[in-house]
């Protein structure tokens, strides 16, 4: 299935010195799926709506500080009317955009974005369950804990929403960035522009339940996700968390729909499924040497395949000498279980191998617990027999 019938042309085109007010203006008045950003009839980037409420910036900014290639240090994708869905999928969730402009040559015809490309495949995601592509390394939070800690926490694993539990460890709430960003510009509006230090101070000293969202939207693991996507759509949202029952508040992952995105992309003839995450930030590595070295600390693991590797770069504003510092995270998805890793360092190879070095770690302690329960399997075996 390619995307000629998912290209849309509800688009608008700006130049990248349109300050971001207007840009604003250009989604409450006319309503668009994306913005494109063109300078000189060359192609700079993309501003989705989302992407635009999500960047605490001034109105007076130009548009180039939050274009799609400015914030994850290179070009996003450009995509052909007639390419596979599948690719077009990889590319959105590799460039780590919803947005990307569709070319028939090098004439701009439209736009595609992340939540057509769901719609149209809907019908065929009741064939796949919850299960089989929630993150079921969940990262939360308690209720008395503060705004801070959940900045970093979400900064630190490059996601958007953390599950809030109470001292019995039970759902009670969702934080998501967006929450933080709307608590944030209503208090501008309230306070106006005069020095807000103490303000700021303030808030990231609120605890988690002053702010989060309840009741929470949940999934159980064996829904299909046709029906979990349709969940996102009804409500607006980007994500579910995943509890072991209906009514429960076990919380045992997380599903968005990137991990939906991302489920599009698997293919049965490779042998490794992995998808990068700005991944126009590698220098000198490559994507054949990323599999190469993932299936080398797997292999230590005889019994371990992985499903999936999803791995993701982000870049900080340090440099050492011209080259970025880099933080990388790994994640598997194996038959033994979900595994990871994470690490920086200056540029995309060295941060790589400093989080290979992680999840190598990992690895071997995962074969370690492993190799403990079947020996103590064995030892119970051996009393029974007594």
């Amino acid at each position: 299935m390619d995307i000629t019938d998912i290209v849309t042309e509800e688009y608008v085109e700006i130049e990248p010195a349109t300050r971001v007010a207007k840009v604003r203006a250009i989604f409450d008045e006319r309503n668009p799926k994306g913005v494109v950003v063109m300078e000189d009839g060359e192609y700079v980037g993309v501003i989705g709506e989302k992407q635009l409420i999500q960047s605490h910036i001034e109105d007076d900014t130009k548009a180039a500080a939050i274009v799609g290639s400015a914030r994850s240090g290179g070009s996003p994708p450009r995509v052909s009317r007639h390419d596979d869905v599948r690719e077009v999928s990889r590319m959105l969730v590799e460039g780590d955009v919803k947005i990307a402009p569709v070319y028939e040559g090098e004439k701009l015809i439209g736009i595609v974005a992340a939540d057509d490309i769901l719609q149209a495949v809907q019908e065929n995601l009741k064939a796949i369950t919850v299960r089989d592509i929630a993150t079921s390394a969940v990262v939360s939070i308690t209720e008395d804990e503060h705004i801070g800690k959940a900045i970093n926490r979400l900064r630190e694993n490059s996601i958007s929403r953390l599950p809030v539990l109470n001292e019995a460890s039970e759902l009670t709430g969702i934080l998501t960035t967006n929450d933080i960003v709307d608590f944030v510009v209503r208090d501008e509006r309230r306070q106006g522009s005069h020095d807000r230090r103490g303000e700021v101070d303030r808030m990231l000293d609120l605890p988690i339940y002053d702010l989060m969202s309840s009741p929470v939207l949940t999934v159980t693991p064996g829904e299909t996700v046709d029906k979990a996507v349709s969940t996102m759509f009804e409500n607006g949202v980007s994500g579910l968390v995943v509890t072991s029952t209906a009514a429960g508040s076990n919380v045992v992952g997380v599903v968005t729909k990137t991990d939906v995105l991302r489920a599009l992309t698997h293919t049965e003839e490779e042998s490794m499924d992995v998808q990068i995450t700005n991944i126009n930030l590698l220098d000198v590595l490559t994507r054949e040497d990323i599999v190469e070295d993932i299936t080398s600390v797997v292999n230590k693991f005889q019994e371990m395949n992985v499903l999936h590797a999803h791995v993701r770069f982000t870049q900080h504003k340090e440099k050492l000498r011209g080259t970025p510092l880099l933080r990388c995270q790994l994640r598997l998805r194996t038959t033994q279980g979900q595994v990871a890793g994470s690490g920086e360092g200056y540029g995309a190879e060295h941060a790589f191998h400093v989080a290979l070095d992680r999840l190598e770690r990992n690895v071997l302690e995962l074969k370690g617990i492993k190799a403990d329960d079947e020996y103590r399997g064995q030892l119970l075996r051996k009393l029974n027999e007594l």
